[in-house]
């Protein structure tokens, strides 16, 4: 990976990256032909680049647009796009196979589903749904994972043996291409003409022998000369298998540099919890065949089967767990190129992508009773005393019509019934068809383009590890209501004592699946209107038509609320938009002192919503050299992103979140009179100790059809210094600064969970109180079981920082080619404004690590490169700035920072004729730990910025013919 983000400007640094064509050089530079078919990018051409629909000059582009082609990605070692594009400075991570959620955290509140095996890219820690993925400058189709609807494309979904290049667009581009773009734009170009036959193969592992790796990549194009035809086609295959937690000493438990559980650890165990009457909270001494001896009057004395519970009984659900999800994807692609005659020509390309991928949690943690928090069924179950098993008699939840609750709830690990699997198989089809041609008008020549579009991705999910609540129910009821094929359930006698019998009643396997498409049709022109003396005022149109539409439908005994574990409900929804566009390119100044050249845009674009309205978003901006060295360029972007289907018709579902109820300890000395009295009238018991017994608490979500489009504005400002003065010693020699200021209004998410519990404490506020359900009684009583909110635009986002680029690149001289890149992101400001219970915060996030994103104030990736004669040899480093945790027990503890190597050695050369390229690499060569984190909700690390720990070494040879 030599010179990762060289050529970020292709403005006046485009000639020096023209001419940097060394041994091992990467295609940065503007294409050689683009997907529209235009020509070969010479100092005179016009072509399309990411950021603008009208053809600029290749070597006067000012938008801060940054390349990655097929070489960059070779150079990682990496098995997919969106972990080497996670790699940039300016990216803030997002979802990838180091995320195994499923099982652990719930359903997000945004109704996208946990996203299993999908992976996305989030540009300046925005999110991914405010960057815009686009393959050959069309939309792609979003997500599925059959969890939810994702508001995100999974590029997991695009095959790699297809791809050329991707275009990375650091600035707003709303009025250019729609919703979405807030962030920038990622533009996939794939392949269009090739000659002959490609192969690649690689293998990869870690070096404990795991995350084995294999990535085959083939394709094969011609040119029918009496025709005009180019043919391209192939395919890919990719297989990644997991890495554990077992096997990772960092992630053995469910926080770090511990080596026995401590509370974070689960209080569902094998031997099982037993929260009874007013004051017993015991566990199992040891496993017990048949019913266990208890005696009430001493319920932990020497006659009695149970001691009382501590950390010490706690279960650690980390073994089990994948840190490095598997996956295997199965990819084929064919595109068409057609000349119809001298001014037009037809195009087409076509996608398959079939992911099966997997996420593993520990056993299913089974709670029982009205204390359990589940939302179900479970919550109200009554446990008979004449369940052979039961030593402790008629156990009731405090139902209608029956006796009050006497017991709070009863916790056991379904460990006989193996770890919850999830697996995924995701199919995605994307096909486009492009009718383009020239024709002349007022004496220049214009350009135009039909296009249309069809995606569609389906997902299964097959999830093994759940229970059937109604069954649990009969199995604990009665004894004369469980009849055959019903088994008596034994949730007292320990581990073992649940037998297959038992689970062939109670266990079932969960089908989900969910589905989203896009058709969008799109038409362009652009060309010149007339001349000024500095060049051609230049103008482009468009007008565009999309439906999306998504569904998710979970199976059929969660949606009536009888699963055990993640409760959910089906989502399904459509939208439609009508837009329409113009762009306008105004050359100013030219050859004239101090002003080199001088050009001024603007841009509009008018979109119309079926759910959300109509929204006009603008752009203006203008690049400035008053000397050839020097460019000068800013942008003024308004920007919107509509609400996803997810948000807008998501239902409610429940995700885990780490909270803390402020009516812990009402009774102390010193406590607050007001929020006593408001925690008393919410129904926290009076009298006692009063504390919260878990360390999260349940919180139900769904969307909101009412939701407004978020809004943003933007203005990025910088330049471009290319140094030919320097063309003795430098063939290249660029620095490149970007400054980027963002504000987005009316951002979408839920009411933070702890500020509506703390409202309803502080204030009484009757929405918040509401919205909290508390158990009503029992040795559990006042305990949080559930917390209810809906999405709403909220919060408000503040970020700006610094890109600052450096790239050379030497002469060849005997001894070799060398060159250096260095790409830095300072993240200046990153401000969340959201509401609390008291009026408005503002969280900063900048050098923070908020338990699911770091934003480190400083990121940067350096590449030094030599070759000579076929070989080369690349070393790049990845520097994190530290970042401190900014909530719960553990705020202000410092992941320091981290610096990752990665090295590869490449050898170009022909044999027999044909070309062949042999690499061999290790990325992490130090094998790097990442920072242990507390608040992290997974494997005690950030998986969206760091890597995982150890070397992985990996092997790679390809072949052209």
């Amino acid at each position: 990976m030599k010179q990762w983000l060289h050529c970020a400007s292709v403005a006046s640094a485009a000639l020096a990256c023209a001419i940097a064509q060394p041994a091992f050089a990467q295609s940065s530079t503007p294409p050689a032909g683009d997907t529209a078919g235009t020509p070969a990018a010479t100092p005179n051409s016009e072509i399309i680049v990411t950021g603008s629909r009208i053809r600029h000059n290749a070597f006067d582009q000012p938008s801060p647009v940054t390349f990655v082609d097929k070489a960059d990605i070779d150079r990682t070692g990496l098995s997919a796009i969106a972990d080497v594009l996670q790699r940039l400075p300016s990216a803030g991570g997002g979802l990838n196979t180091k995320n195994n959620s499923s099982g652990n955290l719930g359903n997000p509140q945004d109704g996208g589903g946990v996203g299993a095996g999908a992976a996305e890219i989030d540009l300046r820690y925005l999110g991914s749904k405010r960057t815009l993925v686009m393959v050959d400058s069309m939309r792609f189709v979003n997500a599925s994972s059959a969890s939810g609807v994702p508001g995100s494309v999974d590029l997991n979904s695009i095959p790699q043996a297809a791809i050329e290049r991707v275009e990375v667009l650091q600035d707003g581009a709303s009025s250019i291409y729609g919703s979405d773009a807030i962030a920038g734009v990622v533009n996939i170009i794939t392949k269009t003409k090739q000659d002959g036959l490609e192969v690649s193969l690689q293998h990869g592992l870690y070096k404990e022998g795991d995350g084995f790796t294999r990535n085959y990549d083939a394709s094969y194009g011609f040119h029918l000369d009496g025709a005009g035809t180019d043919v391209v086609f192939g395919g890919s295959y990719t297989q990644q298998k997991p890495v554990f937690r077992a096997d990772r000493a960092f992630a053995l438990f469910s926080h770090p540099f511990i080596t026995s559980c401590d509370s974070s650890c689960s209080s569902a165990t094998p031997l099982g919890r037993f929260i009874i009457g007013d004051d017993f909270d015991g566990t199992l001494n040891g496993v017990v065949q048949g019913r266990p001896a208890y005696d009430p009057a001493d319920p932990y004395g020497p006659t009695s089967d149970f001691h009382a519970f501590s950390n010490a009984d706690r279960y650690n659900t980390a073994p089990l767990n994948y840190l490095l999800t598997p996956y295997k994807r199965y990819a084929a692609f064919a595109t068409v190129t057609q000349p119809l005659g001298d001014h037009m020509k037809f195009s087409s390309k076509f996608f398959f992508n079939r992911r099966q991928s997997a996420n593993q949690a520990a056993p299913l943690p089974l709670f029982v009773g009205p204390g359990a928090g589940n939302g179900n069924l479970l919550d109200n179950i009554d446990i008979s005393g004449s369940n052979p098993y039961n030593p402790f008699g008629d156990l009731w939840a405090g139902n209608p019509n029956e006796p009050a609750a006497n017991y709070g709830e009863v916790a056991r690990r379904l460990v006989e019934n193996g770890p919850r699997h999830y697996t995924q198989t995701v199919d995605t089809y994307y096909g486009t068809a492009t009718l383009s041609g020239d024709f002349q008008l007022f004496g220049h020549q214009w350009n135009w383009d039909v296009n249309g579009v069809y995606g569609r991705t389906s997902a299964h999910q097959t999830f093994t590890g759940n229970v059937n609540a109604l069954h649990v129910q009969q199995a604990l009821g009665p004894i004369a209501n469980c009849t055959d094929p019903c088994v008596p359930l034994d949730l007292f006698g320990g581990e073992g004592t649940i037998t297959q019998a038992m689970l062939n009643w109670i266990a079932f396997t969960e089908h989900d699946k969910s589905m989203q498409k896009i058709w969008d049709g799109t038409v362009n022109v652009t060309g010149g209107l007339f001349d000024l003396p500095a060049g051609t005022v230049s103008v482009a149109l468009g007008y565009e038509h999309r439906h999306l539409a998504g569904s998710f439908t979970p199976d059929p005994i969660i949606q009536a609320g009888h699963g055990a574990d993640i409760p959910a409900q089906a989502t399904a929804g459509s939208y439609n938009v009508n837009e329409v566009y113009g762009e306008l390119s105004v050359p100013l100044l030219k050859d004239k002192p101090f002003f080199e050249a001088l050009n001024a845009s603007f841009a509009a674009r008018y979109s119309d919503y079926s759910t959300s309205g109509s929204k006009v978003t603008l752009k203006g901006g203008g690049d400035w050299k008053p000397v050839k060295d020097v460019m000068l360029r800013g942008t003024y972007a308004q920007g919107f992103r509509a609400p996803a289907i997810g948000e807008l018709f998501g239902s409610l579902s429940r995700f885990d979140a780490p909270v803390t109820d402020p009516c812990n300890g009402l009774n102390a000395p010193g406590f607050n009179a007001t929020v006593r009295q408001n925690c008393i009238n919410a129904g926290v018991p009076s009298t006692g100790n009063f504390n919260q017994t878990g360390s999260q608490l349940g919180v139900l979500t769904g969307g909101n059809t009412a939701l407004k489009p978020e809004t943003s504005r933007s203005w990025v400002g910088g330049g471009v210094y290319s140094a030919s003065w320097a063309q003795n010693w430098a063939r290249v020699l660029t620095l490149e600064a970007s400054y980027f200021n963002i504000r987005i209004k009316d951002a979408i998410g839920a009411v933070d969970p702890q500020t509506i519990l703390d409202r309803c404490a502080n204030t009484g506020d009757a929405v918040s109180c509401n919205a909290i359900r508390r158990n009503p009684s029992g040795s559990l009583q006042g305990q949080v079981t559930q917390i209810v909110g809906t999405l709403e635009n909220i919060s408000s986002i503040k970020t700006d920082g610094l890109d600052l680029n450096l790239t050379y690149r030497s002469p060849t001289f005997a001894a070799g080619s060398f060159g250096l890149s260095w790409q830095n992101t300072f993240t200046l400001k990153y401000d969340e404004m959201s509401p609390t219970a008291d009026g408005t915060s503002t969280v900063k996030r900048a050098g923070t690590e908020s338990g699911t994103q770091a934003y480190p104030k400083y990121k940067s990736v350096a590449t030094i490169d030599w070759s000579l004669d076929g070989f080369s040899v690349s070393i790049t480093g990845r520097y994190i700035n530290k970042v401190h945790e900014s909530g719960g027990d553990f705020a202000g503890h410092e992941l320091g920072a981290r610096l990752y190597g990665d090295v590869q050695f490449l050898w170009d050369t022909k044999v027999s004729g044909r070309d062949f390229t042999f690499a061999v690499g290790v990325n992490n060569i130090a094998g790097t730990a990442p920072p242990a984190c507390y608040s992290c909700s997974l494997a005690n690390y950030d998986p969206a910025v760091y890597d995982l720990p150890s070397q992985f070494f990996y092997a790679r040879v390809g072949v052209k013919m």
